[in-house]
């Protein structure tokens, strides 16, 4: 399999998803200080205008990283780009990314072969989410570099595929950087990913509850007390299928266990106001059972490394 350079020089072959809100500078650079690929939304800096002081700062702070630590340099860093019509800052964020040659660029709800020939431009990749095997080979015929393989159990929107259907599927004719999302929280389990193909795992929810995550204090509490049978796969809250901490649902005041049919945004609730996804409605994905408490990155990283490397020798010995 080809794997791009900068992607060859990871602790830990993991990829950290760009979660919406709550992915910041801090937790990319803790991220990519601890070896691993730190990403966020560029829609997470708001005003648009912040973006580029984002970029300015995740910049100066990894070189100044690899100064003091020539050995052990900081993973790279990726933007992702919502490329759906809708958002209307695509164009100006791809030029603030242009100024700052943003190393990884990671693209949802679309693809687009200009945005990807922009990125390879400035000398960046870029990797696509998808969740089945049609539009990854749509993605792919656009130009992008990797794939991202969103199988059911990952946090937010997820598919609806087995892991190991998706990544077989991709394998057949794909054999360039492709990453697995879906439950991964654990060391193990980022071996298990690589044993079914694929090269890097795509981990979000784990890093939630982390200290330098800008989510709240009850979010990460119920990461850490979570299981797999809290998580609701509805569409209700956004009109695309995803995952869904049980608990946030309830304190909106509407049973997980039947929602009904119609838009969040015309709804009333028992707790009054109303309820936004990913601010109130918290996403989440399946594997949250691995987490057991609030850690910074930087540690969260070393356990996950340690699992790893277990998993390995248990598998070789």
């Amino acid at each position: 399999m080809s794997i791009p350079p900068l992607l060859s020089r990871l602790r830990l072959p993991v990829i950290g998803s760009p979660l919406f809100i709550i992915s910041n500078p801090d937790l990319v650079i803790a991220q990519c200080k601890a070896g691993i690929v730190g990403a966020f939304p560029a829609l997470n800096a708001r005003p648009a205008a912040l973006l580029d002081e984002w970029l300015h700062r995740i910049t100066e702070e990894l070189a100044a990283h690899d100064r003091a630590h020539p050995d052990a340099p900081a993973a790279p860093y990726a933007v992702n780009q919502i490329v759906h019509k809708s958002n209307d800052r695509l164009e100006a964020d791809l030029a603030t990314c242009a100024r700052w040659k943003v190393p990884i660029t990671i693209t949802s709800l679309g693809a687009r072969e200009e945005l990807n020939q922009a990125v390879h431009g400035w000398g960046g990749i870029t990797l696509h989410d998808v969740i089945d095997d049609r539009f990854a080979r749509k993605a792919i015929d656009k130009g992008a570099d990797g794939l991202i393989a969103v199988a059911a159990g990952a946090g937010g929107h997820a598919g609806r595929l087995s892991p190991f259907a998706l990544v077989q599927e991709i394998r057949q004719w794909f054999d360039g950087p492709l990453a697995l999302s879906g439950a991964i929280a654990s060391g193990g389990a980022v071996l298990a990913a690589q044993a079914m193909g694929a090269d890097f795992a795509y981990v979000g929810s784990a890093f939630i509850a982390t200290e330098e995550a800008h989510a709240d204090a009850g979010y990460k509490q119920a990461i850490v007390d979570g299981r797999a049978a809290d998580i609701v796969y509805s569409d209700l809250f956004t009109g695309v299928h995803g995952n869904y901490l049980r608990a946030s649902i309830v304190a909106a005041g509407l049973d997980p266990d039947n929602l009904p049919q119609g838009d969040l945004k015309t709804m009333s609730f028992a707790s009054g106001g109303a309820a936004k996804a990913w601010r109130d409605i918290w996403g989440s994905g399946q594997g949250i059972g691995a987490i057991d408490k609030v850690l910074a990155t930087a540690a969260l990283v070393e356990r996950m490394a340690e699992e790893y490397r277990t998993a390995r020798a248990r598998l070789i010995g």
